[in-house]
């Protein structure tokens, strides 16, 4: 593996230039499926793009896999297609708005089957058409599977969604212990809650439990809430973004607040490694960790 990763990375500097960004890669997960994690995912992407950030959305989410009907637009092909020779990178990328694009995802496991040989090098050589990607978002799937937590891994942070029902606050727990087995820093973003008195009490019992029982350097981070609100219902159903649809709407507002909390993360993200741009340093970093 060690010699593969090192053949990766000379295959990703390859043709770069050294102006390439750093691109940040945040992976949004749940620990069970239903809880709005797709349709946070979608509407952070929109946010973030209309604010002037590149940015691109990886629907990593194997076998539910549904930004196609968040973004109500058809996918021909993905990136298992590219791995097998039979679309280019370019090919495949669906153009949602400007400075956003979406990157049709394939199982975690499909993809590593692909890892080696002549067609992977070529997917890494094309790659480099998203190098200037200042955010790539990755929607994985829900629970705590191998490539899930592969994905998990690989990314600069992970934020996971759950909401104020007991069986999705005791599998969002789940998410969290397995992962603080990977990383030490978790963000944790509430949604579909009455109010933010309630997404903060969630949020304090989840930390009190995590300390006690999982305690070490795990440092949770709460992100935000975003309310219960027939509005998002409703965009969902005529395949919209509510972010676009109700730009006045309280949960907008508050996805707003979180997409500036993690904007400050990116300010400081200032040092430009072209190894670690676009989808070929997302694909680098999986490969390290494969």
């Amino acid at each position: 593996m060690n010699h593969q990763a090192a053949k990766l990375e000379a295959l990703v500097n390859q043709n770069r230039n050294m102006t390439a960004k750093k691109t940040r890669f945040i992976a949004i997960t749940s620990g069970k499926g239903g809880v709005g994690k797709s349709t946070i995912s979608s509407n952070m992407a929109y946010l973030m793009a209309k604010y002037g950030l590149k940015v691109g959305i990886f629907d990593a989410d194997i076998g539910l896999a549904n930004l196609d009907v968040m973004f109500n637009v058809k996918i021909q092909k993905n990136i298992l297609h590219v791995l097998k020779g039979g679309a280019s990178v370019e090919d495949i990328l669906v153009p949602i708005e400007k400075n956003l694009v979406l990157i049709p995802g394939d199982s975690g496991e499909e993809i590593f089957k692909y890892a080696s040989g002549g067609l992977f090098e070529r997917f890494m050589d094309q790659a480099n058409v998203l190098d200037d990607l200042d955010v790539m978002i990755v929607d994985t799937g829900a629970g705590i599977g191998e490539h899930i937590q592969l994905f998990l891994r690989a990314c600069d942070d992970v934020i996971v969604v759950t909401v104020p029902d007991p069986a999705a606050i005791t599998d969002a727990y789940a998410t969290i212990k397995v992962t603080s087995r990977l990383r030490d820093e978790i963000n944790i973003v509430m949604n579909q809650v009455r109010s933010a008195k309630e997404a903060e009490a969630l949020f304090d019992k989840i930390h009190k439990v995590a300390q006690a029982n999982i305690g070490g350097s795990l440092q949770l981070n709460y992100l935000g809430q975003i309310s219960n609100d027939t509005k998002v219902a409703t965009s969902i159903k005529k395949r919209t973004l509510f972010a676009r649809e109700f730009p006045n709407a309280t949960p907008t507002t508050e996805l707003e607040m979180i997409v500036k909390r993690i904007a400050k993360k990116l300010e400081r993200n200032v040092l430009v490694n072209p190894k670690e741009s676009g989808l070929g340093g997302l694909f680098k970093r999986l490969m390290e960790h494969f």
